[in-house]
């Protein structure tokens, strides 16, 4: 990986540039809203997401509120999200959990999320970064989970390996936005299917661009 410690640097910096703002797609004003936006983004686009959640939020503004929600009802609000069952289930959990152990506040740290039902170390990752401004890791979703591999940064496919590769390459003032920085490449320039090598400002860092591009190897 020792390419990898050298290309990290520039990368980011080209990345930031490219990305000022990068930030999460997802709509939320607080803490519990990210939380459950999350939780809903799992197979599901932050587009639709963000059609779902502002009567989500007016119909339950507090943790109290979703820990009282009737489970069908809840169920029928994010319908569209997919996997409707399930995600209702961790949302309820949740927030009695929020309710019962934390007074109804989102806790702020990794350990304490992670006691949350529904929450892993992804959902963990992005509440701390984008509710509180914490940094204890790096959220690896798909988009990430890719380019970390594409970028030659990683050769796991399992998120909390790829994310332990992560910490060790990227300066821990980085992890705070480096998920959204991906996600944003990700949706602009490198898609699952089809990258778009021959327009990529990080080709020349990218051990992957020729394979996609063979053309570019004798460029």
């Amino acid at each position: 990986m020792e390419g990898a410690r050298r290309r990290i640097g520039p990368i980011i910096r080209l990345l930031r540039k490219r990305y000022p703002r990068a930030r999460t797609a997802l709509a939320f004003g607080n803490p519990l809203e990210i939380l459950v936006a999350t939780i809903l983004a799992a197979q599901c686009t932050d587009e639709r997401v963000n059609r779902i959640t502002p009567g989500l939020f007016r119909a339950y503004p507090t943790a109290e509120a979703l820990a009282r929600a009737d489970r069908e009802e809840l169920e029928g609000i994010i319908r569209p999200a997919g996997f409707f069952r399930n995600k209702a289930k961790s949302i309820i959990g949740a927030a009695r959990r929020i309710v019962d152990s934390y007074d109804g506040v989102v806790p702020d740290s990794m350990t304490e999320l992670l006691t949350l039902p529904g929450v892993a170390r992804k959902t963990a990752n992005i509440v701390l970064a984008a509710g509180y401004g914490k940094a204890e890791g790096i959220a690896v979703d798909t988009h990430a989970g890719r380019l970390a591999r594409r970028l030659g940064l990683s050769r796991e496919n399992d998120p909390v390996k790829v994310e332990r590769d992560l910490m060790a390459l990227v300066a821990k003032k980085d992890w705070l936005d480096f998920n959204f920085l991906l996600v944003e490449h990700g949706r602009a320039l490198c898609p699952s299917r089809k990258p778009k090598c021959p327009e990529c400002f990080l080709r020349g860092l990218c051990p992957s661009a020729a394979a996609f591009h063979p053309e570019l190897e004798a460029s």
